[in-house]
């Protein structure tokens, strides 16, 4: 029976991720090794994940996510504006990431512009509001408890 992609499977693939004009913002094809997931992780982008349910190994697919179902909209909310001297230890460029603490761990935010008295954060996703067009090709679904095939060796 084909295993297919739902809840309970481990999948592993390999994937890149284009802006709608085409530019390449990641992929795992360069990479040495596939990325391997389990569905429902949390680790891959509900839509992105909804989008190839159902498909098995060997599939290929181009999967269109617009930006509500990707890293969601652009929010002017997550843009905040901090005094320049909470960064007079720093070399401040726009487009910088710079790491702030919180509560649940590191909050990334990209410096977007200063001035000589204060400095604007945005704390979106850098994709926020993009829609996004992955390429997708499965190389194994498997329920998440199987192990890999044992090849001629005796089990332990």
């Amino acid at each position: 029976m084909t295993e297919r992609i739902g809840a309970g499977k481990k999948v592993t693939l390999h994937f890149s991720v284009a802006l709608a004009d085409g530019t390449v913002v990641d992929s795992t094809r360069e990479r040495p090794a596939p990325v391997e997931f389990m569905v429902g992780d949390g680790s891959l982008l509900p839509g992105f994940e909804n989008a190839i349910s159902g498909l098995c190994a060997g599939d290929r697919r181009s999967v269109f996510i617009d930006a509500k179902h990707g890293f969601g909209d652009w929010n002017p909310d997550n843009q905040q504006v901090f005094t320049r001297v909470q960064f007079s230890h720093m070399t401040l460029e726009p487009g910088m990431v710079v790491s702030f603490a919180d509560k649940s761990g590191e909050l990334p935010g990209v410096v977007k512009a200063m001035d000589d008295d204060t400095v604007t954060v945005d704390f979106n996703h850098p994709l926020a509001g993009r829609d996004l067009v992955f390429e997708v090709d499965i190389i194994r679904v498997m329920d998440a408890d199987a192990s890999p095939v044992n090849l001629g060796r005796p089990a332990p």
